[in-house]
């Protein structure tokens, strides 16, 4: 059923990577992984050995029109299309031969399905093409365990902040436990249905594109501020901002910069608050955030601000890291390939290379780290 998916592109489609294309090398001693990603409207492919250097990391994005959002059909016929050319992309970035490549990673979930089945069945062709080793991965874990190889950072709080996800994480006794999230959409989800209000463009994201109107923002327009204990909701904030869009911009009263404005503080300002708190639980002094909103700079200057008042230090990337890429799977496959080599040896099972929408960062048992 999932190759039947990708039969409209039929030999074309991966004849390019057929052994008989190969060059042959010799072999590297290292460990090399390629990991594919497309849980959301990216489908990226990044490579890394195993010492964390990132050898190549290609993305390609779904773009809608203004106004618009991107569904489930049209993102994963948008992976089907350009899986071959990213793939390729990365490979020859990386310089890197199929012979040095030790095993693929991809994403199992969470994500929307039809995208998610797109990249893995990708991933499976080329597994048994290549005959190597697959290994699913949780995209939480992904971004984390990139976080923590870019920036160095040991044992933070993380505030997992995306399209799909907002989490406040911290590790302990082999599992990335969640110490607090949203109890109803995520945060990236609000920014980006606000910037369809507003008919923001959704080239290169919603979320830069608000960044950038909120830094000529003059007048702060009180939202709702919706903490409950560890957790926050952003669903009634949204409501509520649409409400007042929709009266104050056709009076007048203020402008759309104002209100991207007043919606990232409002909702910054509840992601440092719950993070602050998780830091107190958990007695730890550094934040790592990541995710997709993670590259906002208005986000890292406010968590700096409260992270440096308690004495820690503040771990963020830019966009080459914060946002999806294939990296991040590429390099959680690789600490657990180091934690368990048998791995290695592993034939393909296509029956434990599924993906699911649903799959929580607690889930998975973090064997790599002590």
């Amino acid at each position: 059923v999932f190759l039947a998916h990708f039969l409209p592109f039929s030999f074309s489609f991966f004849s390019c990577f057929h052994p008989v294309f190969w060059p042959r090398f010799p072999m590297s001693n290292k460990l090399i992984i390629i990991g594919f990603e497309g849980s959301a409207n990216k489908l990226g492919v990044g490579i890394v050995d195993q010492d964390g250097n990132i050898l190549s990391n290609i993305r390609d994005t779904y773009i809608t029109p203004p106004g618009t959002g991107f569904l489930p059909r049209d993102t994963a016929h948008h992976h089907q299309e350009v899986f071959v050319e990213v793939t390729q992309k990365a490979l020859a970035q990386s310089g890197v031969t199929i012979d040095q490549i030790s095993a693929l990673a991809y994403t199992k979930g969470p994500g929307m399905g039809a995208p998610l089945r797109s990249a893995a069945v990708g991933a499976r062709v080329l597994a048994l093409l290549w005959n190597k080793p697959l290994i699913p991965v949780n995209h939480c874990v992904g971004h984390i365990e990139m976080g923590r190889v870019v920036t160095g950072a040991q044992n933070p709080v993380v505030l997992y902040v995306s399209g799909g996800n907002t989490q406040i994480i911290a590790y302990s006794n082999h599992r990335y436990r969640i110490f607090g999230e949203t109890i109803d959409i995520a945060v990236g989800n609000c920014l980006d249905r606000f910037a369809r209000i507003v008919n923001l463009p959704n080239d290169p994201s919603p979320g830069y594109n608000i960044e950038q109107a909120a830094k000529k923002g003059k007048v702060f327009i009180e939202l709702p501020y919706v903490v409950k204990g560890m957790d926050v909701s952003f669903s009634g904030i949204l409501s509520f901002v649409e409400a007042v869009a929709n009266e104050k911009l056709a009076s007048g009263e203020c402008t759309v910069e104002d209100l991207c404005f007043s919606l990232q503080e409002t909702l910054f300002s509840m992601l440092v608050e719950t993070t602050e708190r998780a830091m107190a639980h958990c007695g730890n002094a550094d934040v790592l955030i990541v995710g997709g909103v993670g590259c906002n700079e208005r986000l890292q200057e406010m968590m700096a601000k409260m992270v440096s008042q308690r004495g820690g230090k503040l771990h963020a990337t830019d966009d080459r890291y914060c946002i999806d890429n294939g990296c991040m799977i590429a390099w959680a496959a690789m600490e657990q390939l180091k934690w368990d080599k048998a791995l290695l040896e592993k034939p393909v099972d296509l029956s434990d290379c599924t993906c699911t929408q649903r799959f929580r960062t607690d889930e998975v048992f973090v064997g790599w780290r002590d």
